[in-house]
């Protein structure tokens, strides 16, 4: 049987490709992306359950500004995939040394970023609670969460950046284990920060737990520590492991070419501007929500979290699509691009609609997990109830996205995803939330998941984004030094 590593040397070599190669390479990738899925959303319900346990209000400090965080989290994301596509390509096309020369130019063009970042987030801090309707009874602790987490921006710009870089090698395995681990020291610093010195009874033995006791501002701390050593981790393996891009022994510029910050921007920004409309998107959703009052903004954080259960193997598939496809597209093999295309977003419609009904069943088990309040338990149910009818073509659009990000047909997905967004979620959720509430804006996304997955997989059969990129084709044919 054929190790990952040959798998993908098949890709850069031109050596066809069975059927079951394919499915294997499929596997093999996604795998270890969708168990990082995974550990994040253990890790998000394992940290909702934590803060929930302190009651509604501090639930609601940190929902109320989670959409911002993701704002934030997303512009970082594009700025690092606009370097890692750029890469996949070259890897595809068998061009590592060019490939390192792009590496040193996105750590140096990133860092800035995600430092000028930063000092907005850190600026903007103490009126952004405010500004998104909270009451003065969440309003303190949403901004100390807020500045600790735009504090460290700059840490977890690089840990996507290295994590980015390695998958686009091929290499999902180290990671999805550090994503993983990332998971684990967030639960165990937020064990230590969240809660005061107690004691706690395991198997009947008493045992003395110290404890800092700083409730929100604890899982603040503990998030971005544990992004701090994934960080320094991640990075060891991206310069000194890696067998395509470690930088160690090698030599080259780091700083950056305007060829090089011209294709990121071409790939990055209309990525950007959909993670800033898709994210301004959710900032509106929780300003419709914000008048509801804080069970609703609790119950509504929680389901978000909770939905995630779903879909975290729609973004594995969507990780694995974007190296494949991004490879096959380097080494203009635009057949077997379309291939891993139609076997990943098969696979994950498959898997979200398993994981969909699997939510339906058990909404209210999944709810009272997360918090012992028995308002939030039951309004989030029946929210999560309502999102399980999307998660089949939720899949869809996931993953038709990671496919065509892979082929670097960026601008016109990102229009899909925003008009998707805003003319039909948005003004469904202002429209119905005066008269159903929170229930009236799950309802709306509900509807509007259906449409965005409908005209992802018009897209995706329609085989536009292959045309695209063959027409672009010749932009990768060049060193960027």
């Amino acid at each position: 049987m054929e190790s990952k590593d040959k798998l993908i040397d098949m890709i850069k070599t031109g050596a066809p490709m069975t059927l079951k190669q394919q499915l294997r390479l499929t596997v093999d990738l996604s795998t270890p992306a969708i168990l990082a899925q995974l550990s994040i959303i253990v890790m998000q319900y394992i940290d909702s359950s934590m803060v929930g346990s302190l009651g509604a209000n501090d639930s609601a400090s940190i929902g109320l500004v989670s959409t911002s965080i993701w704002l934030f989290g997303g512009l970082l994301s594009a700025a690092a995939m606009g370097f890692t596509v750029q890469v996949a390509h070259l890897i595809g096309a068998n061009r590592s040394d060019d490939a390192r020369s792009v590496l040193r130019q996105s750590l140096v063009s990133c860092m800035s970023f995600s430092l000028a970042l930063a000092l907005v987030g850190c600026l903007i801090s103490g009126q952004l609670p405010h500004w998104l309707g909270g009451n003065d009874s969440i309003c303190h602790n949403a901004t100390r969460y807020f500045f600790v987490l735009s504090l460290f921006l700059p840490f977890l710009e690089i840990e996507l950046l290295a994590g980015g870089m390695l998958r686009s090698s091929g290499n999902m395995k180290v990671p999805g284990l550090l994503n993983i681990m990332m998971c684990v020291l967030d639960v165990v610093f937020n064990f230590l920060f969240i809660f005061p010195t107690r004691d706690i009874t395991i198997s009947g033995h008493i045992i003395h737990m110290p404890g800092a006791g700083l409730g929100v501002m604890g899982a603040a701390l503990g998030t971005v520590l544990a992004e701090v050593v994934t960080c320094l981790i991640m990075l060891y393996f991206l310069l000194v492991k890696s067998r395509d891009l470690k930088l160690k022994g090698t030599k080259g510029r780091f700083i950056p070419t305007v060829d090089c910050l011209k294709k990121a921007v071409k790939i990055g920004s209309p990525i950007g501007l959909q993670q800033v409309m898709m994210c301004g998107a959710y900032i509106a959703t929780t300003v419709i929500v914000a008048p509801l009052g804080s069970i609703a903004i609790a119950a509504n954080a929680f389901a978000v979290i909770a939905e995630g259960l779903c879909y975290m193997p729609g973004y594995g598939l969507a990780e694995a699509a974007t190296t494949l496809v991004g490879q096959s597209t380097g080494a203009n093999r635009h057949n077997l691009s379309k291939r891993f295309a139609h076997i990943t977003v098969t696979l994950g419609v498959l898997s979200m609609t398993t994981l969909g009904i699997l939510m339906y069943i058990f909404a209210p088990q999944i709810m009272s997990f997360m918090s012992p309040v028995k308002d939030i338990v039951d309004l989030g149910a029946q929210c999560l109830r309502i999102e399980a009818w999307a998660e089949p073509l939720f899949g869809a659009s996931i993953v038709c996205y990671g496919v065509m990000v892979g082929a670097g047909d960026t601008l016109i997905p990102s229009a899909m995803n925003l008009g998707s967004m805003w003319i039909v979620r948005i003004t469904l959720a202002a429209l119905l939330a005066p008269t159903y509430g929170l229930i009236g804006v799950w309802i709306a996304m509900c509807i509007e998941l259906w449409v965005r997955g409908s005209i992802f997989l018009i897209r995706l059969y329609s085989e536009r984004w292959i045309k695209m990129k063959t027409k672009n084709q010749a932009t990768y044919q060049k060193t960027d030094d």
